[in-house]
């Protein structure tokens, strides 16, 4: 239940009364004053010290100073016990009688700034509407490029309305200097470049995490917080050595590429990366052949290969280069991993963001296949089977552009195991940034209880067997085998 819709406990009489607090104080503690305060219902909360660690980042600013509840009527993903909870840990006070109506504050309107987001495809498995966020549905992670429309989407807030034609891209150097790119600027003054290349949330299978070993915080994603497609722009850094950067004889102080995006959201990646001419870092204006979606960043945005795709920001506004990391929520706080032991309230600094990702594979469909179908007795033959069988397929990758060199599979639960086949692709790029697919054909007899896939990289990084080990409260970079039962396939 909501704060400030909770029945009132009986009070003791050494109970001391809540403090009473006029909705006129509320204000003076807006968006400028040093301390932030917000009602929620009928109570008051000293939300200061939750801002720096809100994983929307500053914009509860939008509602300091007032009600709170009319915000979280549009940002539906706060209606949550686990939210409702962190919030009374900062609890001051109630509303003076004197400002309710029926015990509670009168709501205004506000600008709803998720109205204009896109139509999104029926076919997306949708975790939160707003913001939106939507897993690619499990039929669709059987191609090795995924479609458009049903590539998974991740939004910290609302989509913004950029005009294409108007949109500016500011580079700003470390010592100042500013330069600006219009989109129809990068199309005509460098080399276009294409690569292949998947993004993955650093929160993928986190609901597997969550299933097979503790509660994890955030969006429970099951296999679908990752997808692959074929991307077009210009390369990073050719922009920064137009823009006066010595991309070739890095300064000492300059260590990052931070971006910042026109809805606020800001991320950063390390400079070498940034500039390294095989790490094939684009500024995208087409995704699949097409100009970018308006959920996935249109006009531009950031695609780093390889790393974490919270670094891939996107509706690029700005770049600063600098000494340091983005000093935003989702570099400094949100994308980062702890230890098993380690609870809700560790020490940000202690660990880096996350970056380059672990190796992960999945298994994303398995179905009989039959010796009295024609076409099942066409794909028996291809690998030597006349006995009813079942075929088992999936994807596999690993960051930093590792290549994937085996799948292994097991219909044992990890008693005994195969290597999968690697299918064929045409992925583009200086290294390998884009997923694997694979597949499996076994007799039905040899099936046992469940289904097992892992994959190894070229430098021989495999996957944990259980998640226990590598657990963090976030449920971030869920990485253990990936277990089917297999009475479950069709």
């Amino acid at each position: 239940m909501a704060p400030g819709n909770t029945p009132e406990a009986p009070r003791r009489d050494d109970t001391p009364e809540p403090r009473k607090i006029r909705l006129e104080e509320v204000r003076k503690h807006g968006r400028d004053a040093p301390t932030k305060w917000i009602s929620k219902g009928s109570r008051v909360y000293d939300i200061t010290d939750w801002i720096p660690g809100h994983p929307g980042g500053e914009v509860i600013l939008r509602a300091v100073g007032g009600p709170v509840d009319q915000y979280w009527n549009i940002f539906t993903i706060h209606k949550k016990q686990d939210v409702y909870d962190i919030l009374e840990d900062f609890y001051i006070g109630d509303v003076d009688p004197r400002d309710l109506e029926n015990g509670q504050v009168l709501l205004g309107q506000v600008d709803d700034p998720f109205k204009n987001d896109p139509e999104r495809d029926s076919r997306l498995v949708v975790h939160s509407d707003r913001p939106f966020n939507a897993e690619t549905p499990t039929e669709e992670l059987g191609s090795f490029t995924t479609s458009n429309e049903t590539f998974y989407v991740r939004h910290h807030m609302w989509v913004p309305e950029v005009d294409g034609k108007d949109h500016k891209l500011v580079v700003e150097l470390n010592d100042g200097e500013e330069k600006e790119y219009s989109l129809d600027d990068l199309k005509k003054k460098f080399t276009k470049a294409t690569i292949t290349a998947t993004l993955q949330c650093s929160g993928n299978r986190r609901k597997h995490m969550t299933e097979e070993s503790r509660s994890t915080n955030g969006l429970q994603w099951d296999i679908g917080a990752i997808s692959n497609a074929e991307w077009t722009g210009v390369r990073l850094r050719d922009v920064l050595a137009d823009a006066g950067f010595p991309v070739s004889d890095v300064p000492d102080d300059v260590k990052h590429a931070q971006f910042v995006g026109a809805e606020a959201y800001g991320a950063s990646i390390p400079i070498d990366k940034a500039v390294d001419k095989r790490g094939d870092v684009l500024i995208a204006y087409e995704m699949n052949g097409k100009p970018l979606p308006a959920d996935h960043g249109y006009p531009m945005r950031v695609i780093a290969p390889g790393n974490v795709a919270a670094r891939s920001v996107k509706w690029l506004g700005r770049i600063v280069l600098s000494d340091e990391e983005s000093t935003s929520q989702w570099q400094r706080r949100d994308y980062k991993c702890f230890g098993p032991n380690i609870g809700g309230n560790p020490d940000w600094d202690s660990a880096p963001a996350i970056q380059e990702m672990p190796v992960q594979s999945a298994i994303t469909s398995f179905r009989d296949v039959s010796t009295h179908s024609s076409r099942d007795r066409q794909l028996l033959q291809v690998y030597g089977l006349e006995e009813d069988s079942v075929t088992l397929e999936g994807y596999s990758y690993s960051g930093g552009g590792r290549r994937v060199i085996r799948v292994d599979v097991s219909a044992d639960n990890g008693q005994s195991w195969h290597q999968a086949e690697l299918l064929p692709d045409d992925a583009k790029g200086a290294k390998a940034w884009a997923w694997r697919r694979w597949r499996w054909v076994l007799p039905k007899s040899q099936v046992g209880r469940w289904f097992v896939v892992k994959a190894v990289d070229e430098a021989y990084n495999t996957q944990p067997s259980e998640f226990e080990p590598h657990y963090n409260f976030r449920g971030n970079l869920a990485s253990a085998w990936h277990r089917v039962a297999s009475r479950k396939r069709t």
